[in-house]
């Protein structure tokens, strides 16, 4: 009887136990919930995006130029073409240009066939051989020269040319835009807290958009008047300026 007296009590101790552990746990978690809900309620946060933008000249040119040679047989049309292409590319590297700046960029041999003629078919009466090679420089102010050169030595075609940045170059302007940016949206910030009669404290968050190029494009020049006049002096060609825009996003924290 003593016996069971005893287990009925230790029974309900570690029951009591067990209930009171329970409540105070619960108790803890629901205080820890107010505490980080009042919390977030404190930490009052602004959404602002700053931004910053700069001209600056590029300093590589992409220029891109060749021969077309047509004949009533392949073999003498690339034959021909072949031989000023050569004569190109010699004249291109005793003006400056490296054997690491140039490249060929397009090769094709077309068939011409008149169809007047043989209508259905078009009865074959030559080929034409086009070879293009590009330039890949950092001299942009010589691009009026190499025309010149490239065109009196036997080049009909100038398909494009084009200015852009180097990496190197942009990653320096990026770095100066990524403060410029921060310092805009920072001066956005206060003058917004200002106003609300309170003051940024922190910053939660930060994002860094990708810098944003506005480049010209391509620029294609027609040689017509240089198959025609050989002596006529090719046009200026203006590097001219180019805008690269950085955006920041940040979330700042806001207080009393």
């Amino acid at each position: 009887m003593t016996l069971q007296i005893s287990l009925r009590v230790s029974i309900i101790v570690a029951t009591t136990f067990f209930i009171l552990g329970f409540l105070i746990y619960s108790f803890n978690i629901g205080e820890n919930h107010v505490q980080a809900q009042s919390a977030a309620f404190d930490n009052k946060t602004l959404y602002v995006t700053g931004s910053a933008s700069t001209q600056t000249k590029p300093d590589k040119i992409t220029m891109s130029l060749g021969v077309e040679t047509t004949n009533t047989k392949a073999k003498s049309a690339l034959v021909a073409n072949s031989e000023l292409m050569d004569k190109i590319v010699n004249a291109l590297k005793i003006a400056g240009i490296k054997e690491n700046e140039t490249s060929t960029s397009s090769f094709t041999i077309t068939p011409n066939r008149d169809y007047s003629i043989d209508k259905s078919q078009g009865k074959l009466i030559g080929f034409t051989v086009r070879n293009s090679i590009m330039i890949n420089s950092e001299n942009v102010n010589n691009a009026s020269d190499w025309i010149d050169i490239a065109v009196s030595s036997g080049a009909n075609n100038v398909d494009s040319i084009y200015f852009s940045i180097s990496d190197q170059k942009l990653d320096e302007i990026k770095k100066q835009l990524i403060k410029q940016a921060i310092s805009n949206a920072r001066a956005k910030a206060d003058v917004a807290a200002s106003e609300l009669g309170l003051k940024v404290v922190g910053v939660r968050t930060i994002n860094i958009d990708q810098a944003t190029p506005i480049f010209n494009g391509p620029t294609s020049y027609a040689l017509e008047s240089f198959k025609n006049e050989p002596s006529a002096a090719s046009p200026p060609i203006l590097t001219g300026e180019q805008q690269i825009s950085m955006n920041v996003n940040v979330v700042f924290l806001m207080g009393e």
